[in-house]
């Protein structure tokens, strides 16, 4: 029987543990999609315990608080930190097979040296001893990536973001780097009851009044100037689908406007002007020579009463059934027809569309680059085992799996980043089984490579941070 977490961990034979061992454990990081507050890299933010490190907008953690019958007081209200993190370590028991339990224990043990199981009679003193320890500037933000071999985290931020804390961290020229990723979704959700407010905050940043789609294509294209100056590389939208209907600029403007004016937009001309703006960022990111992401498939905000009490991105959103097919291989093929088709990256949140993501970034990759268009690593519900294993299988089985670009941790924790450690043993298990079962030759150097430049390379040549 082998032991918990030892550090053959998720490496069934002997293979994949020298491919670990010997290729992938090492390898830097670049964390090319997260949502870390800018803020607290800037700052070096020194955490107050970690409670406040490890719970505070970790709706990962929330959602299996509350599936144990934990009040909602412990996981967004106002009960004390040393409280809500009792209720969590109470929790962690019952979260055996769920992807937390390991996380949680990874992390105790590779940023703490905490090997004991959390639970809730062994709270008190890894609440205290890990507090403490966030009190050394070992464990600041920026040393808390330093310590897991970050090199570049690119953060998601939005149009209407000033920017400064990445002005100022920018300004240090330190060794890790913090990018800025534009994500536009506010000005394509044109039926969201906040768009007109938007628009009005973008004409107080960009200083010229937005009353048309002209006008917001020009106003969104400033915005993204000032992004690529401080070497933005990457673009980023959440979207249920991507939307492709027919359309012109004049019947764009009209929706627009009309919008602009108070009314409500049916749901075609909604799609009619989401397809146009989309359409217009797509050849604007191409221009600009950065690469556009699309996580597709979220349900948001399912529970409508939470929604009203505690607001969004607080842990209610599900898997979409969402049709994905048509209307992307309609969105990518009309900006390729004019070579207009910047490098793409597409995140699925259903598992019943990686075969079908995983063939349609063979349509659209030209021989430009190798990997021009990619089936993003598994996100969100299913950057666990089983999601990550049937991610790269698809690729394996329709495209390279060796021109891959890799894991990303998609959270808003510092203390996240084992889930790199987790995503490269389960890639060098697979890579190992495959060896071991004669299906691949034991070519153990090339095999090394190929895994090094999923951890690392890949990433680094596709987007030459």
């Amino acid at each position: 029987m082998k032991a918990f977490l030892d550090e053959n961990f998720l490496l069934q034979s002997k293979t994949a543990e020298r491919l670990y061992h010997e290729y992938a454990r090492d390898m830097p990081i670049i964390d090319y999609h997260n949502h870390l507050p800018p803020d607290q890299i800037a700052q070096d933010l020194q955490f107050k315990n970690i409670a406040h490190a490890w719970l505070y907008g970790d709706h990962y953690k929330w959602r299996a608080m509350r599936a144990n019958g934990v009040d909602e007081s412990y996981c967004t209200g106002e009960r004390s930190d040393r409280e809500k993190f009792q209720k969590w370590a109470e929790t962690v028991p019952y979260t055996l097979r769920n992807p937390l339990y390991h996380w949680t224990h990874l992390e105790l043990q590779r940023y703490f040296g905490i090997k004991d199981i959390l639970n809730g009679n062994t709270a008190e003193e890894i609440y205290n001893r890990s507090s403490e320890m966030l009190q050394e500037t070992s464990h600041s933000c920026r040393n808390l990536l330093t310590q897991m071999n970050v090199k570049v985290v690119c953060t998601t931020d939005d149009p209407l973001d000033t920017l400064e804390h990445h002005q100022t961290f920018a300004a240090e020229n330190t060794e890790l780097k913090m990018l800025p990723t534009f994500r536009p979704d506010k000005f394509i959700l044109i039926d969201a009851p906040s768009f007109v407010s938007y628009v009005r905050k973008l004409e107080e940043i960009v200083g010229f009044t937005i009353a048309s789609y002209d006008d917001l294509v020009k106003a969104l294209n400033s915005r993204a100037q000032a992004f690529n100056a401080l070497g933005c590389k990457l673009a980023d939208h959440g979207l249920e689908q991507i939307y492709a209907e027919d359309f012109t600029p004049e019947a764009a403007d009209k929706v627009f406007k009309a919008v602009l004016a108070g009314g409500n937009p049916s749901l075609e001309d909604s799609k009619v002007y989401k397809s146009a703006i989309l359409h217009a960022l797509g050849v604007m990111y191409s221009g600009l020579g950065w690469t556009q992401q699309f996580h597709l498939g979220a349900l948001r905000n399912n529970n409508r009463r939470a929604l009203r009490t505690l607001g969004p991105d607080t842990g209610w959103d599900s898997i979409g059934d969402f049709p994905q097919a048509v209307a992307l291989s309609k969105f990518l093929g009309k900006l390729d027809e004019f070579d207009q088709l910047a490098k793409t990256v597409i995140y699925n949140l259903n598992p019943a569309d990686n075969e079908v993501i995983a063939t349609m970034i063979g349509n659209f990759n030209d021989g430009s680059i190798a990997g021009k268009i990619q089936f993003g690593s598994g996100w969100w519900f299913l950057d666990q085992k089983d999601g990550m294993i049937r991610q790269m299988n698809a690729l394996s089985n329709m495209g390279l799996l060796s021109r891959f670009i890799g894991m990303l941790t998609d959270s808003r924790s510092f203390l996240s980043f084992p889930r790199h450690e987790y995503f490269r043993r389960i890639l060098c298990n697979m890579f190992g089984e495959d060896i071991e079962n004669g299906e691949l030759p034991n070519d153990i150097s090339w095999t090394g490579q190929v895994i090094q430049n999923i951890c690392y390379n890949n990433a680094a040549q596709f987007f030459k941070f």
